[in-house]
């Protein structure tokens, strides 16, 4: 059995390669494989390679490259150089990623996505606020039905996109899901005046389910774009630039995750004042503004030149259960992936139950009011991003396996320490921001992990069930971290927390130890 893998080539070249089974690829007893020996056939050779090699010849479009001198500095000598110089700490890694055009094209539409992702959110309890709210009462159940309208395609739909991303071009999926979002929220506008003053139901206005069914139909198509970025970056990156790609995802994420509600009211409200400027009597500058973001997104990706190799095949109908169910195999059958996404869920369900303890802890400091807990969100944030950088600007130094051990030493350290600062805002807010280091240290390489362990026939599926977790992940602890608070208070379920986070750390450090991997 073989797979098809990209090897570590500059962009703009290509390379099939034939490997033997082996099990950091995929396990001789893995059950589907007439499948994938149908997507990769292998090559004929008139010798055949031992177990653990590769056997590699040019793929398609381009031919075959000429053979080395060996006393020629060509470009095997070239791509030693480039290895070396991005092992080693400094600026070069991310210039080095910076400077190839399909990535800066991706990572700039990233930006874009996400800050109209934060924004939107912000613009659709302004509509409920001003449109919908009866005077003097409480604008929570709203938000909740427009927080449960995102969060269900979410859970349900994240593993079954991550189906169809394999089978579609990642392109298509990249530029077609961020344009229909932009178009769905440039008729926010329409929708409120064709529905005003109408009901859908006595007391629920037919504007208000209009936003309701909006709001769905983004997060739908947003499960579709998060696996096919993150299949995307191995198609245009060799595997050696991984690691400082996902450390600049990680800190812009997290940049536009504070921009995007820090400043996202200020935002629609110049965007308000400069859209009645322009457009007088048309109160659309905040829909001009989110919607053009996604717009935006979507324009750039579609400059986007992703090494995708498709084979043409007659159109059938997806068989999403076994696809899935394919996904799933090699996820139980990969100890490293399966761990990967183990620590990533914990992770994220870590940061979770900090988004509903930081509104107690808000709650019980002197200097803070229950509903300023932005304010420590705010320092997680910042501390991740700065632990993104110290990842991707130190290089592949320092192994994975110590990445992730002093991560976790970290948020198993702060959790404990926040156990003891209870009503202190200072020392909190000291530790919380050594909590998003901790975590960018153990979530980047993490990431890096999955994205080369995983091959480019599966990607799609193995990221869509990274998705689905992480929306679980995401939304159990919003209940169980609330109801530990109440029962055993602060202390003690930060305690908890950490216990969790170390034991879950311990077995990832045993496992990538054992498996002798960096």
């Amino acid at each position: 059995m073989t797979l098809e893998r990209r090897g570590d080539w500059p962009e703009g070249e290509a390379e099939v390669c034939q490997r033997t089974p082996h099990l950091r690829d995929l396990p001789p007893t893995f059950p589907s494989t007439e499948v994938l020996k149908s997507e990769a056939p292998p090559l004929e050779s008139p010798a055949s390679p031992p177990s653990g090699s590769l056997a590699c010849s040019s793929g398609n479009p381009l031919p075959e490259p000429l053979p080395e001198d060996p006393k020629d500095d060509g470009p095997t000598e070239k791509l030693k150089q480039e290895d070396a110089a991005l092992a080693g700490p400094g600026l070069r890694n991310f210039l080095a990623v910076l400077r190839r055009r399909n990535f800066l094209l991706l990572w700039i539409g990233q930006v874009f996505s996400q800050l109209a992702d934060k924004v939107l959110l912000v613009l659709l309890i302004g509509l409920i606020s001003r449109q919908f709210q009866p005077e003097g009462a409480s604008i929570s159940g709203w938000v909740a039905a427009i927080m449960l309208a995102f969060t269900l395609p979410a859970v349900l739909l994240g593993s079954l996109a991550g189906v169809f991303v394999d089978r579609w071009p990642k392109k298509g999926v990249l530029v077609l899901s961020n344009v229909v979002r932009g178009i769905l929220v440039l008729l926010l506008p329409p929708l409120l005046w064709l529905t005003a003053g109408r009901n859908l139901w006595p007391g629920i206005p037919l504007g208000f389910g209009g936003l309701l069914l909006i709001s769905f139909a983004v997060s739908v198509l947003t499960q579709f774009f998060a696996p096919a970025e993150q299949a995307t970056l191995p198609l245009i990156l060799p595997r050696r630039e991984l690691l400082a790609a996902n450390s600049l995802y990680t800190t812009t994420m997290m940049a536009s995750l504070i921009a995007g509600f820090a400043i996202g009211e200020p935002l629609l409200t110049l965007a308000d004042r400069w859209g009645r400027a322009w457009l007088p009597g048309w109160e659309v500058g905040p829909e001009l503004l989110v919607g053009g973001a996604y717009l935006s997104a979507g324009a750039l990706l579609l400059l986007l030149q992703p090494h995708e190799k498709l084979e043409p095949r007659p159109w059938e109908a997806p068989h999403l259960w076994e696809d899935l169910k394919l996904g799933l195999e090699y996820i139980g059958q990969m100890p490293l992936i399966r761990a990967a996404l183990l620590q990533m869920v914990v992770l994220y369900s870590l940061f979770a139950a900090l988004a509903v303890l930081a509104v107690r802890m808000a709650e019980v400091t002197a200097e803070l009011e229950a509903d300023q807990f932005g304010v420590l969100l705010a320092a997680a944030g910042l501390g991740m991003a700065i632990g993104a950088f110290w990842v991707g600007h130190t290089g592949r130094q320092v192994s994975r396996r110590a990445w992730s051990g002093l991560g976790s030493l970290l948020l198993c350290l702060s959790l404990a320490a926040l156990s003891w600062t209870e009503g202190k805002l200072f020392p909190s807010l000291a530790w919380i921001a050594l909590l998003g280091c901790g975590g960018a240290l153990v979530a980047v390489p993490m990431q890096t992990l999955l994205q080369e362990e995983t091959p480019e026939h599966l990607r799609g599926k193995v990221f869509g069930l990274q998705n689905n977790a992480v929306n679980i992940a995401l939304s159990l602890p919003l209940v169980l971290a609330g109801v530990a608070e109440t029962y055993f208070g602060l202390a003690w379920t930060f305690l908890g927390l950490a216990a969790l986070t170390g034991s879950a750390g311990l077995y990832l450090w045993g496992l990538l130890g054992r498996e002798g991997h960096r």
